[in-house]
């Protein structure tokens, strides 16, 4: 994994666990990659998920996913997830991430992500410190 400037880099290979019968990555599989490596991401600028929880008192959760297949990827393929956080808002930020094999975009998402209160169980503002490292993120198009 690396940023390089705005993108956040990591890779993942294919298991046989990742597949479906028709030896294709299952459909499924594709969004728990792009969890790892939003997952990765946190943790790369500073905020672990269960410190956030110990200690703020939060979560981020998925509100909304838009995933585009493209094409399929194969057991023992070597995946590489191009992450972008492209929108902030007081609650909630949009990542775009992008699958490639080969350098060939076979997959992308558009995901939302909402800051949830973990007493409360309701959506609530990213805390101020958080919010601060995500604006530094963004993607600048």
């Amino acid at each position: 994994m690396q940023q390089i400037g705005d993108e956040f880099i990591y890779p993942v290979s294919v298991y046989y666990e990742d597949t479906d019968a028709g030896g294709g990555v299952y459909h499924g599989s594709y969004l728990r990659f792009m969890e790892r490596a939003r997952t990765e991401w946190l943790r790369h600028i500073g905020y672990e998920q269960q410190r956030l929880m110990d200690e703020s008192n939060i979560i981020f959760m998925v509100r909304h996913a838009e995933i585009d297949y493209l094409a399929p990827a194969r057991l023992d393929d070597k995946l590489i997830i191009h992450n972008r956080l492209i929108q902030l808002g007081k609650a909630s930020f949009t990542y775009q991430q992008n699958i490639q094999l080969d350098g060939v975009i076979i997959c992308q998402g558009m995901i939302k992500i909402a800051c949830v209160s973990t007493v409360k169980e309701r959506p609530t503002a990213i805390p101020t410190k958080i919010f601060q490292a995500l604006q530094h993120c963004l993607y600048d198009a």
